[in-house]
């Protein structure tokens, strides 16, 4: 059955400025329904506050507003254009609950427009803890014993109910915003107070908690006929306690056994049927008993696409916001195509690979703020890396957060105190994957391990096998190391750096040794079908084997650095720009290749460039690339600081640099540099000096006098940016750049 003759013209709600828990991936999902919806003859109208993403370009939709969603901007749109639909689902939790509002002001009553992709009953039961909770036990879905409370009395009679430890989450809010774990009766007053204050509605459910149980996501679509469809199964390194936007995550799911797995999706698909008539996707989390009975209890359930929506689009190649917006106006799943293999979009994606994203945190930027991670989301960004397997993939993903490490382990950085790692092992924060790794080698037991983080014994096994690939490793020279540990080591992950500093040679040793062996990276697809059927679209991630899938063409090409992922000073803009170079690049006749990170950003779509390599913004992987594509140059200009900073390195191996050269980049990088070129052109500049130690500082503020900018070269957003006014402050600025920014 064909599309809704009905809908004409649709309105979409974006999902306004970047905040931690609603990032740029909204962005990716928003402008891919809005292509998605004009390739079916439908009038777009989207709505979004923020100017610095795609979806409010000009030639994304056919009207685009930056306005504030609010009520008042929606009406005045509604007047303005005769609008059939509104698709809410696209734009985070902002655009659901401004959804919600205008609903229950009679805003779409009035102005004859429908909702689509959900309705208001699927959000007020999954937003509704109480109502949620009493809809799973209708079904016979199980869920962790708890109770909604709307004052701090029914809350303290829940708390000597249930006794501790509890967990709270405020009702109508992202992000985990007034979630909390409470051990202990003292901590509960001021948290209980903390959730009724931030929820909307003043509302909180109060759960027994379910501490070290393992954390599952499913990926679901549904069309008009009830037919659904599982997208991707995804599972949480970390156990229940860290939200899972501050957890690694694995796709497909590693440590589920298929009767469990089968059941779990099973109660997904009876959970999405219940919450109300409508097409479109949904995920749906779940906690897991780590014991053998592997128990099943319903977390949550999100009626809209999602952060976890934007990483399994990435991690199988399936459009889920584009398949989705095409269900909201009536299509059935098996009229749909899937844009990569032309076969059936009711067809479930087949992985034969593994994807493990990391978060990005920006801790550095609040120096004294608490670390420690749990339900309330803390992470700016994060990174997606693509093997073979596990390793190959946490390896990638480690060399793509650009936090001065070169991978796990390897790089001479271990944490030694056993205290110390004691510690972080019991409390989670952003480096504790690091530290797992740095016990193991210090040789923690591993049921210690299991018992302070609750993180699954395969996942240890995993990190415990790197360990011991890499002790093989260092009983061997570079000049006798044995082709099959070199080929294991890269097949598992590990850069050549990691392996330069395992023998104590040069990174350029290295790949010069595995090419004299014959131990080189190739490339395959991202088909959704594990090869099954032809795939059409160039969507590459690389590894060690036989088989190279990228075919090089003849066409004169470009590659575009992208952005890497999102950070304080370093956002969703950069992607913006990189996505415009790619089209104008495209547009000069050239075959345009991105290299990304990043599975929340528009530039990894797969369709946005010509081919689109989803691998580290890390030298040895950009080098590959190039050395497989031959293109005329590289464009670092719209990368932002990650972009940027590879630019002496391709000048230095003689690869051009298009657009701004490395010469004048450098110029304007260097404080140095460009402190002498003022004074050499005659334009005023305050008095400046470089140095390279401690005591150069002293020396040179003796010179110029207190107060004192401090700054490194080639950074974004005022990183590690100080005025010192004294000896003392300036020694330990200096310090701390030389230490964190060597180079």
């Amino acid at each position: 059955m064909p599309k809704d003759p009905r809908i004409r013209s649709v309105l979409l709600i974006g999902s306004g400025p970047i905040i931690i828990g609603q990032a740029c991936e909204f962005d990716y999902s928003g402008s891919q329904a809005s292509r998605s919806l004009r390739q079916e003859g439908i009038e777009v109208t989207l709505i979004n506050s923020n100017p610095a993403t795609i979806m409010t370009d000009p030639v994304t939709a056919d009207h685009v507003y930056l306005m504030p969603l609010t009520v008042e901007s929606i009406v005045e749109i509604l007047k303005k254009h005769k609008i059939d639909a509104v698709l809410p689902t696209m734009g985070g939790q902002t655009a659901l609950n401004l959804a919600m509002e205008c609903d229950k002001l009679g805003v779409w009553k009035e102005h004859k427009v429908r909702m689509i992709g959900v309705d208001t009953e699927a959000i007020d039961i999954t937003e509704n803890r109480e109502r949620f909770r009493k809809l799973m036990e209708s079904i016979g879905i199980p869920m962790a014993p708890s109770k909604t409370v709307t004052s701090f009395l029914e809350g303290k009679k829940v708390a000597q109910e249930f006794g501790f430890p509890l967990v709270i989450r405020a009702s109508y809010t992202l992000g985990g915003t007034g979630a909390a774990f409470v051990h202990r009766p003292e901590d509960f007053d001021r948290l209980l107070k903390h959730g009724l204050q931030v929820s909307p509605i003043h509302e909180v459910l109060i759960d027994k908690a379910l501490l070290g149980w393992k954390e599952f996501e499913l990926e679901l679509l549904r069309d008009k006929d009830d037919n659904v469809t599982i997208i991707c199964s995804i599972e949480n390194f970390d156990p229940m306690g860290v939200h899972t936007g501050d957890s690694i995550t694995v796709a497909p799911a590693m440590t589920l056994s298929d009767r469990t797995y089968q059941k779990m999706r099973t109660m997904a698909i009876k959970m999405m049927r219940s919450i109300g008539d409508f097409a479109g996707g949904c995920n749906v989390q779940f906690a897991v008993s780590p014991d053998e009975a592997e128990d099943i209890y319903a977390v949550e359930i999100n009626p809209r696409v999602s952060r976890s929506s934007a990483l399994a689009s990435k991690a199988t190649g399936y459009p889920i916001a584009k398949i989705a917006s095409k269900l909201a106006i009536g299509y059935r799943l098996d009229e749909l195509e899937n844009p990569i293999t032309g076969t059936s979009a009711y067809f479930e994606p087949t992985l034969d690979y593994v994807i493990v994203k990391v978060p990005r945190w920006n801790f550095d930027k609040f120096e004294g703020s608490d670390r420690r991670l749990g339900l309330q989301m803390k992470s700016v960004g994060e990174v997606m890396g693509i093997g073979r397997c596990f390793q190959e993939a946490l390896q990638k993903a480690c060399q793509s957060l650009e936090i001065r490490r070169n991978g796990l382990g390897a790089d001479g950085k271990e944490v030694t105190d056993p205290q110390v790692l004691l510690d972080s092992l019991s409390n989670p924060s952003w480096h504790r994957l690091f530290h797992i790794y740095d016990a193991i080698k210090a040789g923690v037991p591993f049921k210690t391990i299991h018992e302070r983080t609750g993180i699954d014994l395969w996942f240890l096994k995993q990190v415990e096998d790197l360990i011991l690939t890499e002790k093989e490793i260092q009983k061997h020279t570079l000049e006798d190391i044995p082709r099959d540990l070199l080929l294991e080591a890269k097949q598992k992950g590990y850069a050549d750096r990691q392996i330069a500093h395992l023998l104590h040679c040069l990174e350029s040793e290295v790949r010069q040794k595995r090419e004299e062996m014959g131990i080189k990276r190739v490339y395959k697809l991202v088909d959704t079908c594990a090869g099954e059927f032809p795939a059409k679209t160039p969507y590459y991630y690389s590894t060690f084997e036989e088989e190279n899938e990228s075919l090089r063409s003849d066409r004169k090409k470009i590659i575009v650095l992208g952005s890497g992922p999102n950070r304080i000073g370093q956002g969703i803009e950069f992607d913006y720009c990189c996505v415009h170079g790619v089209l104008a690049a495209r547009q000069e006749g050239y075959e345009t290749i991105m290299i990304n990170c990043n599975p929340e950003t528009v530039s990894t779509d797969f369709d946005t460039a010509d081919k689109l390599y989803f691998e580290p913004v890390f030298w040895e992987h950009i080098y590959d690339i190039i050395e497989h594509e031959k293109p005329e140059g590289v464009i670092v200009q719209l990368g932002g600081q990650t972009a940027l900073k590879l630019a002496e390195k391709l000048h230095r191996y003689g690869i051009p640099v298009i657009g701004t050269s490395y010469e004048a980049l450098d110029m304007a990088e260097d404080r140095e540099r460009f402190s002498s070129m003022l004074r050499d052109l005659g334009i005023p500049y305050p008095k400046f000096g470089a140095v390279n130690t401690a005591e150069e500082a002293i020396a040179l503020s003796r010179e110029l006098g207190f107060p004192l900018l401090v700054r490194p070269s080639y950074v974004l957003g005022g990183q590690k940016m100080k005025i010192v006014i004294n000896e003392e402050e300036l020694v330990d600025q200096v310090l701390d750049i030389l230490r964190l920014m060597p180079d």
